[in-house]
Order: C-alpha cells, then sequence, then structure tokens
C-alpha cells in the first residue's frame, strides 16, 4: 500500500509513503473492504485525520472554536422545538470550551509528579471532567452504531453534522493536548497519529477467530505500525482505565464502554515511539493494573470478545518511504505534508483532492452524508 502524502500550503510537495500489508484471512477481508472505500469512491474523513502532530494549525484554541460551533447548532436546533414535539425532553448543551476549561496553563507548572502526588506540576495536562462531560453530549445525542439516539433521528442535518463533530473534536483534542505537553516534557514520547476513516464506511460483523488477533498484538504500538480502527461509538476499556487513573467505575461509566464488534476497511497509523511490552516495562507494568481493573470492575480479561488491543494490518516501510528510523527526521517531513491525496493498494487506488481548510468543506461533508442522515431520520 502506497499513501500519497500533500503539502497542504503546496500543491505541488508529495511523499509517497509504503506500507506492508500482513498476508492472513483478517487482512485479505479488510483490503477487500478498504478497495471497496477506494472504488465507491467514499468520502475520507481530512478534518480527522492527523492527531497528536504538536506543530499542527489544528491547535487548542481551533479546535475550542470548532467545539462551540457545533454546540451552537445542538442548541439552536434545541429552540426549534423539534424533539419537544417528538416527545423528548429538551436537550441544551451550558457549556462553552476555551484553553483554560480543557486543559491547565504552563503555570501549573509542566513537570513530573512530585512524590507521586498527581495533583502538581499539571501545566498542560487535560481537564478530563470536561472531556468527559464533551462526550456524554455525544453519546446522549448520538446514540450507539447499534441504536441511535432518538435525538440524533430527529435532528436536522446541520445538527446531525454538529453531533458527530462533538466525538470527532473531542478524541483530537486529548490527542493535541497530551503531544503538546509531551513535546515540552518528553519530546520522545509525543504520540503523533493518523486516523483513516471514511463517511458511512459499511461495517461488517468481526468473525469469532478474528478476536485472538487482539490478544497477539495486545496493545503494543510501533512506529509506523497500521492498526484496524475501532469503528464505532463507545469508550474501551483501556481508555475508562486511563482516563479513571484506574479507580472503580460506576454503572454509568461501565455503560460507556463497548467491545468492538465491526471491522472496515479504515485503519489507524501509529507515527509514535515503540511501546510494546518488550521495549517498555512501565507499559508492562500499565498491562499488569489494567488486567487488575478489569476484574475489580467485572470484566474478564481473558475474554477474547472484550477485544482488548489492536488487530496490527501491517507496518510502515521507513527506510523506503524517509530514508531514516529517526522518529524525529520522520515527524518533521510528515508535519510539512499533512494531507492524504491518493491511497494506491494492489491495482486500486483513489484521490483524495480535497482538504479540511476549504470553506465550502462542511457543506460537502453534510451533501455526501445526505443519504445516510436521510436514512437515519425518524418519518
Amino acid at each position: 500500500m502506497i499513501i500519497t502524502y500533500r503539502n497542504p500550503q503546496d500543491h505541488q510537495d508529495f511523499i509517497d509513503v509504503h506500507f506492508d500489508i500482513t498476508n492472513n484471512d483478517f487482512c485479505n477481508r479488510w483490503k477487500t473492504q478498504l478497495k471497496h472505500l477506494l472504488v465507491q469512491n467514499y468520502h475520507l474523513e481530512k478534518n480527522y485525520c492527523f492527531l497528536g502532530f504538536a506543530q499542527s494549525p489544528r491547535d487548542v484554541d481551533y479546535l475550542c472554536d470548532k467545539i462551540n460551533d457545533a454546540i451552537f447548532q445542538i442548541n439552536r436546533f434545541n429552540t426549534y422545538n423539534k424533539w419537544q414535539i417528538a416527545g423528548l425532553d429538551p436537550y441544551h448543551i451550558d457549556d462553552h470550551f476555551t484553553k483554560d476549561s480543557v486543559m491547565y496553563n504552563e503555570s501549573f507548572g509542566v513537570g513530573h509528579a512530585i512524590h507521586g502526588d498527581q495533583k502538581t506540576n499539571l501545566g498542560l495536562c487535560l481537564k478530563h471532567d470536561a472531556m468527559n462531560r464533551l462526550h456524554r453530549y455525544f453519546e446522549d445525542l448520538q446514540g450507539e452504531a447499534w441504536g441511535l439516539s432518538e435525538y440524533y433521528k430527529v435532528a436536522d442535518f446541520e445538527t446531525k453534522y454538529a453531533i458527530r463533530q462533538l466525538n470527532d473534536l473531542c478524541h483530537e483534542l486529548e490527542s493535541y493536548v497530551l503531544s503538546l505537553r509531551k513535546s515540552v516534557l518528553e519530546p520522545q514520547w509525543q504520540r503523533p497519529s493518523q486516523i483513516m476513516t471514511w463517511l458511512q464506511a459499511p461495517r461488517q460483523n468481526l468473525q469469532p477467530q478474528d478476536f485472538n488477533l487482539f490478544e497477539q498484538n495486545s496493545f503494543d504500538r510501533e512506529l509506523g505500525g497500521v492498526y484496524l480502527h475501532w469503528a464505532q461509538i463507545g469508550k474501551t476499556h483501556i481508555e475508562v482505565f486511563r482516563d479513571e487513573d484506574g479507580a472503580p467505575v460506576d454503572d454509568v461509566v461501565c455503560s460507556t464502554i463497548n467491545a468492538l464488534k465491526y471491522y472496515t476497511g479504515e485503519f489507524d497509523i501509529e507515527w509514535g515511539k515503540d511501546v510494546t511490552q518488550a521495549t517498555a516495562p512501565w507499559h508492562t507494568q500499565e498491562q499488569q493494573q489494567f488486567n487488575a481493573w478489569l476484574k475489580q470492575n467485572g470484566f474478564d480479561p481473558d475474554d477474547p470478545e472484550l477485544a482488548l488491543g489492536y488487530i496490527k494490518i501491517g507496518h510502515c516501510n521507513l527506510q523506503k518511504s524517509f530514508g531514516t528510523d529517526d522518529q524525529y527526521k520522520i515527524w518533521s517531513t510528515l508535519s510539512k505534508h499533512l494531507d492524504v491525496y491518493k491511497i494506491t493498494i494492489d491495482d486500486v487506488e483513489n484521490t483524495f483532492d480535497y482538504v479540511w481548510s476549504q470553506p465550502d468543506f462542511k457543506q460537502k461533508q453534510i451533501d455526501i452524508m445526505m443519504p445516510g442522515y436521510n436514512h437515519s431520520s425518524k418519518k
């Protein structure tokens, strides 16, 4: 597989990045789904693609502005009383997101916790309460892949788009803040990544044997690794464990956790430093703590259907693509080319000649989503 990246500020500046895809039954089925997305010209989601690049123009201020735009649209639709006419309670989001509301500023000190006190040196740390609120708004309004919320069904097209943006922007903001802090405190541990999703990508049920692949790779991530995208709504077990700092969770929090049931032709690329149990002892320790937390909260860490981990699909040929395996040089090159222009796999390719910064990008997405919006609308 080859991904051609473009410099969004110089449309004549391209780089080709080469990936070796694993040859097994699941990956072959995954390739079939990716080829379908390319052949049928599905719309690549470019405003939720590159996460955790600390030099990205989509910074905290930009992302908070977009979140507030989405909230404004949702609240405006609430004033039309269409939800109430449909028998639903009003849904007004009394929240406003700013840099100070989502992260601690540098005056709190940017450094490691002092004597294990997690309330020290909080500078540039994410405020998880704000992010949990934002994700809860999305879950209330969107529902789940197998059970859409009545709020979503009744909403008009622009409000459906706004609801979806709450989720995308929440995760993008979390990744950005994490990398921003790491760029100051521990630059080698920045976590840039790439999320390759398509609007309305068709889902396939994972087959029973597929779940063993989660255990094989577990939660290891490698620089240049290609992993199956999480193609459904809801937080993973490991996300909740980390958000709650390993503390027990109540039934409300547990209800937000969903084991993966589906796969698509979508995928994620890890551009951060390797985090594997073979190379990072702290990662092994975290997995041990995570397994204990699972048991404490009534989950069986040996149950393959919990989908605990990431299915690895392939790996970037770093030397062929970048002429180096030095993460800083790779980040420097990628940071100048944060736009996917073309994807080629076997004898199939497609070009995506549009960027999120274009004024009409939002309307293009809404237009493309209209068939799905119509299908999900309550008649």
